[in-house]
């Protein structure tokens, strides 16, 4: 490009280049997955967000990216959009540069929060700098040479995206910088998983692209890869939005180093969030009574724990066990407890009444559906229809049952 140094990407400078990554903040999400809690989970999501500005100063790191949804949808107060540029402000005070890409909830359509806002005047950096670039369809890249980098990022003006955003690329004969990073905002193609999904990149478009590094966003579990010679990865959401994301809470460290010709990128993962999801499954076969599970589920309690909790396999007949009430019992001691009852009741083990009476009849049509169900890879119907079972012969026995 006319005007622009050339550079030798095989005899690039021997300092380490840092930076740190982050995507899915989702500042302002609504959490109607919390209940009481929503609110104070949107202060955990900002206080992650200060922790990974807190980290990238403390590291005295270079660049800070943004790949995406920074905020949860483009209708946010002007306060917390001030809030949010107060800490990009102390980025651009520390000297340490700043990219970010709209993501597929704060999309840059024509009500982009990025339009209402100026987040740059906002986060006091200079007019005309380039210390705080927000890439969009109009300005899809900034370079930093100082820093010897070129930073891409492939914005839509819609949330579902046309074409793949890397296809195209090749920046292997970029001279301009030594160091080119893209950032994108969706899905690593995988066969049969991300059809639907609004933006896919392939894996053959990022390795032929000659990017040192993809920073992405739209995974809120951290993951990384390599295609070809290009390193990948998402940070995964600074802390949890939903109740199953489990692999949130971090941000990337990521470090560039050319020595004796050789070209390396590494990942590091560090934690900025402070709340922890768990999933535990379990068999309900295995419980003896619901005040022994509360037991045991109190041994976890941790104010910084969501815990979601699901009861499978066969129930007996004798556990009297009500999930709600697990629920509000313990409640208090964690961030969020969800008990979810999965399991199906166990049919009686004693003999079928003979097959010419109501009961037998019944029993028999019952258990006839109940093996439809099951071979048709149904097993919603067939736990309606075992409980429907086992209700049923208590009833036709004189039993008492509890609903």
């Amino acid at each position: 490009m006319a005007g622009m140094p050339q550079r030798d990407r095989s005899e690039g400078p021997p300092r380490m280049l840092r930076l740190v990554h982050t995507a899915d903040v989702h500042l302002g999400a609504r959490h109607a997955d919390l209940g009481e809690q929503a609110a104070a989970q949107r202060e955990r999501q900002f206080a992650a967000f200060r922790a990974s500005v807190d980290l990238a100063l403390a590291e005295k790191v270079d660049a800070f990216v943004i790949a995406g949804d920074l905020f949860d949808s483009n209708t946010q107060p002007r306060r917390s959009v001030e809030r949010a540029a107060a800490e990009l402000g102390r980025l651009v005070a520390g000297q340490v540069r700043v990219a970010l890409i709209p993501g597929t909830h704060d999309v840059y359509d024509r009500a982009s929060v990025y339009r209402a806002y100026d987040l740059v005047a906002l986060a006091g950096a200079p007019s005309g700098s380039d210390r705080l670039a927000v890439l969009s369809p109009g300005r899809q890249e900034v370079v930093w040479a100082a820093l010897d980098l070129t930073v891409r990022g492939r914005a839509f003006a819609t949330k579902r995206a046309p074409v793949d955003p890397l296809a195209g690329l090749d920046v292997r004969d970029d001279r301009r910088t030594t160091w080119h990073i893209a950032l994108v905002h969706g899905s690593v193609r995988i066969a049969g998983k991300t059809e639907h999904d609004e933006v896919v990149v392939a894996p053959e478009s990022i390795a032929a692209s000659g990017l040192d590094y993809l920073a992405l966003g739209h995974w809120h579990s951290t993951q990384r890869g390599r295609a070809g010679a290009t390193v990948w990865a998402y940070p995964g959401a600074p802390e949890p939005v939903a109740l199953d994301q489990a692999g949130a809470g971090n941000v990337l460290l990521v470090s560039f180093e050319q020595r004796d010709g050789r070209r390396q990128v590494t990942v590091e993962e560090r934690r900025v969030g402070r709340t922890r999801v768990e999933r535990l499954e379990l068999d309900a076969g295995a419980i003896r009574s619901q005040p022994a599970l509360v037991a045991g589920l109190a041994e976890k309690a941790d104010p910084d724990l969501v815990l979601d909790v699901r009861l499978t396999g066969l129930r007996p007949e004798a556990l009297d066990l009500v999930a709600d009430e697990v629920e509000r019992e313990l409640a208090p001691r964690f961030f969020r407890l969800r008990v979810r009852d999965a399991s199906v009741a166990a049919l009686p083990d004693d003999p079928l009444p003979p097959a010419d009476t109501i009961a037998g009849a019944l029993a028999r049509d019952l258990e006839g559906r109940i093996a439809r169900a099951e071979a048709a890879g149904d097993p919603d119907e067939a736990a309606e229809l075992r409980e429907g079972l086992r209700l049923a012969r208590a009833l036709l026995d004189g039993r008492e049952v509890t609903l």
